[in-house]
């Protein structure tokens, strides 16, 4: 008798604890229902080759690697243009900026006293997101007009706290531009840049103290994550640096082997990293994705104060590799199968990957140059990109079809790399055994030029140029 009353008083606790399994996995699943959150960390004029995790000897980024290596680290992940203004605008609407008027062969990016800036016609991955419920922020760098009428408040975002152009712009001493970085590091101070730190619509700050902008950039990411964290939140957090002129922190100045450049790539990662535990303390990391990437690539001409591509090819202002390809990180432990992606993706699939994960329409009456990687993402299946369209301003300077890369155009940058030069034939290059783009195989594959000519031509029959936004100025 008493064995039987003990039998059942087990299974009567055992049943009492699997309901109780079913009911805390069933709340956990409803919550998990709730659209990801997502962060994109968009660095400005970092190289392929300047993190730890991509090969750099000396410059250390522990938390950057970290999330690599619980998520997915992408070797041919690219950048959109080569440049600031065109990159941007990209990455926000999913499309080439030749279709916005975000690309110009006359003003290559926006200044203080252009008088444009993103069309109003033009549809951000903020105004996606919040179509679906999303809470919004774009913390740091703009550069998409500084104008009331084009900033961020006014793109879909419910916040704006940050620089609205290059940090190197609005100088106010009488040097001339390129005579004034001759000077050593300790010379360059923050009050040379009259560059306004906004909150909203308004200027807090002027000119913005940039030995702590960083530091500030992340705090205000961490803030609107506990303000927010109710909701579904799209931060996009784009630093004013590596892009010179260099300042950091006191705490961590001197602190890199890499010198003064490496400095503030470190204090970026620390701030990764504290963003990254404020998710874990706040249990979001299992409903979040991370995003690292980059505008463009390093800006050589800056010697030790400008990054590295790597093994690739060139920099900032080209169509060759170092110019475009970047590193990517895709960091969600929840979400996000870890591995090693060698397939292509670009930031213009973000736009169009988002909106889907969030459940959000994608826009039926304009060409979205993005694809959808939700698959390579979550399931680690192959990247449905094969194809890459290098502009320089509104010209097709080299496409990219699989493994392939055709130059039709090469030009230097900044007085490297050689002067403007077509090529007909085109110079071919295989990528995946030849990404520092030195070996030209052209003459030897004859068809896979006129396959990529071919795909040049269905292209440009649906290329519409919109009004150039970046030319006029007041």
């Amino acid at each position: 008798m008493k064995l039987q009353i003990k039998l059942s008083n087990l299974l009567l606790i055992l049943n009492v604890l699997i309901c109780s399994s079913v009911i805390q996995k069933s709340l956990g699943q409803d919550k998990n229902n709730r659209p990801p959150n997502f962060i994109i960390i968009f660095a400005d004029d970092l190289g392929y080759g300047d993190l730890g995790v991509y090969g750099h000897p000396t410059i250390q980024t522990p938390n950057l690697d970290r999330m690599a290596y619980e998520g997915q680290k992408w070797t041919n992940f690219y950048a959109a243009a080569s440049v600031c203004t065109p990159s941007r605008a990209a990455l926000l609407t999913g499309r080439l900026t030749v279709r916005s008027g975000m690309s110009s062969n006359k003003r290559r990016v926006l200044y203080p006293n252009s008088s444009k800036g993103l069309p109003a016609t033009e549809i951000t991955l903020a105004e996606q997101l919040k179509q679906v419920g999303y809470k919004t922020a774009c913390i740091g760098k703009w550069h998409l007009g500084h104008k009331e009428q084009y900033l961020p408040t006014n793109n879909g975002f419910d916040y704006y706290y940050g620089i609205p152009y290059s940090n190197d712009m609005n100088m106010v001493v009488d040097i001339p531009y390129w005579e004034y970085w001759k000077q050593p590091n300790e010379a360059i101070k923050t009050t040379h840049f009259n560059v306004p730190l906004m909150r909203n619509t308004e200027i807090i700050e002027r000119p913005a103290n940039q030995n702590t902008i960083t530091g500030r950039y992340t705090d205000e990411t961490i803030s609107f994550i506990k303000k927010n964290k109710e909701n579904p939140f799209f931060i996009y957090l784009a630093h004013n640096l590596p892009h010179i002129p260099l300042f950091v922190s006191k705490k961590f100045k001197g602190k890199s082997k890499r010198g003064l450049y490496g400095d503030v790539l470190e204090e970026i990662d620390h701030g990764v990293g504290k963003i990254i535990a404020v998710l874990k303390e706040e249990g979001l990391e299992n409903n979040t994705i991370v995003v690292f990437t980059s505008d463009n690539g390093p800006w050589l001409s800056f010697e030790l104060n400008g990054g590295s591509a790597g093994v690739l090819r060139a920099g900032k202002g080209t169509t060759w590799e170092g110019g475009m390809r970047e590193p990517g990180i895709f960091w969600g432990p929840g979400l996000i199968k870890p591995g090693l992606i060698i397939g292509l993706g670009s930031t213009m699939d973000l736009f169009t990957t988002f909106s889907s994960l969030a459940g959000a329409k994608i826009p039926g009456d304009r060409i979205i140059d993005g694809y959808d990687l939700s698959e390579t993402l979550l399931h680690g299946k192959p990247s449905p990109r094969e194809k890459l369209f290098y502009y320089r301003g509104t010209d097709l300077y080299a496409v990219r079809l699989g493994d392939y890369k055709a130059h039709y155009i090469t030009e230097g940058e900044y007085g490297q790399f050689g002067k403007k030069e077509a090529h007909n034939p085109p110079i071919l290059y295989n990528l995946s055994t030849d990404p520092e783009e030195r070996f030209d195989i052209a003459n030897e594959n004859p068809n896979i030029i006129k396959e990529i000519n071919s795909l040049i031509s269905q292209h440009r029959s649906k290329l519409v140029l919109g009004q150039d936004q970046l030319v006029e100025i007041e």
